[in-house]
């Protein structure tokens, strides 16, 4: 009877679990009988680096965050990643295999992916592909693809202010005179991208400190903190008192913290314990939460895929650009209250940051200048990009297209 017993109650144990849902492979939850099973989108993002490098640091951020505004939304995701591939077949790969897989979207995170994406696209129209910080996927003939660059440019102008109140501190203090006052600009390459970027930041600290100039040298790389480093470390020999950047690692910060000078980051905040408490003042970052979130709730609910070819216009405003919290212990006294009053100009449109009566390029007020593509090359016939007063960046597209020499700013290769 107790063997009959044992084998009731294991037959009992086994009906009993095969009515209990399980997980598959796919990451898609099974369901019982009576409940519908839990549809997980799956979201790939290709990457130019890793989670070493600040600048890849900050996409993941953003993809946890919307992770969340997702799933409040009832939406449930879940992210992959490739690492270390900056351009050309691996990347192509990358995205063939993510669309092989069942991908919604693929991200391509960085500028020199689109090209081999676009090899991808075409082949995949049920997978959409996001060239980020690119320009051509907006311009070509599909709607699987697009393109996004929020409005970076307004939060180097803010940074800028930063970097200019801590001239003037200096000067008040007879650290340095006003001729003296030179801060210094790792630049990734020189294009409109770059050039927007350091040109805002140079306009931001002038707007406070009049006497400010600029020396500006390229790594011809997005990122190799071994070369950041060195050549924050030039700049800081030719007399550079405050560094920025446009670049992805955090060396330069590092460098201003060992050299005794000061620093505005990129990416991520770099006045960390660990990197420069001592040297960074404030960062500025593209947060992409919104971007991943409008791109994916888009394509869930079957939305219209114009409306996310080109993100632009998405800024300070929006919540797409944002400061890091302000290292009180190294800014300039003053130095909040000077963001937030730029800030609130650049929201309500007071502010221009490229304000044509603030700068001369040879000595005189630039009257006309056209939308050029990130390196320079495309120029559109209609595109006149200075009305109103001003340059008007990313007014055509998403992607930054300022690609003036201002006077005042000095490239040293």
């Amino acid at each position: 009877m107790k063997k009959l017993l044992t084998l009731l109650f294991a037959l009992m144990l086994i009906v009993s679990l095969g009515g209990c849902s399980s997980s598959s492979g796919d990451g898609e939850s099974a369901s019982t009988d009576d409940t519908p099973a839990e549809t997980v989108y799956k979201i790939g993002m290709v990457s130019i680096g890793n989670e070493e490098a600040a600048y890849d640091r900050n996409f993941y951020m953003a993809a946890d965050a919307a992770t969340e505004v997702l799933a409040s939304k009832g939406i449930t995701v879940e992210w992959k990643y490739t690492y270390d591939h900056p351009e050309g077949d691996p990347v192509a790969e990358d995205n063939t295999d993510f669309a092989e897989e069942g991908y919604l979207v693929v991200f391509n995170n960085s500028y020199g992916m689109e090209p081999a994406m676009l090899t991808v696209a075409p082949d995949y129209p049920d997978t959409f592909f996001s060239g980020m910080t690119n320009e051509n996927s907006q311009r070509d003939n599909l709607d699987n693809t697009g393109n996004a660059f929020p409005s970076i440019y307004e939060g180097r102008y803010l940074a800028g202010v930063a970097a200019g109140m801590k001239l003037n501190e200096l000067i008040e203090n007879g650290t340095i005179t006003e001729d003296e006052a030179l801060l210094g600009y790792v630049g990734a390459y020189p294009y409109a991208e770059v050039k927007s970027g350091y040109t805002a930041f140079y306009l931001g600290a002038k707007s406070v400190c009049p006497s400010a100039t600029m020396i500006v040298k390229f790594i011809n790389s997005w990122g190799n903190p071994t070369d950041e480093a060195a050549c924050a470390k030039d700049l800081i020999d030719n007399g550079a008192w405050v560094i920025s950047q446009h670049s992805d690692s955090t060396t330069p910060a590092t460098t201003a913290e060992a050299n005794g000078r000061f620093h505005v980051g990129y990416n991520v905040d770099m006045s960390t314990a660990e990197l420069a408490p001592n040297a960074s003042i404030i960062s500025t970052r593209i947060d992409w939460t919104n971007y991943f979130v409008t791109v994916i709730e888009t394509l869930v609910n079957g939305g219209d895929k114009a409306t996310i070819q080109d993100y632009k216009g998405h800024g300070l405003k929006d919540g797409d650009v944002v400061m890091t919290p302000l290292n009180e212990n190294v800014a300039a006294p003053g130095t909040a209250e000077a963001i937030a009053a730029a800030k609130a100009g650049i929201e309500d449109g007071s502010v221009k940051v490229f304000d044509t009566s603030t700068f001369t390029v040879g000595g005189a007020e630039v009257t006309s200048a056209m939308a050029t593509d990130t390196d320079g090359d495309w120029v559109p016939d209609t595109n006149e990009a200075i009305f109103d007063g001003c340059f008007n960046e990313s007014y055509f597209n998403s992607a930054p297209y300022f690609a003036l020499d201002i006077d005042g700013i000095t490239l040293l290769n």
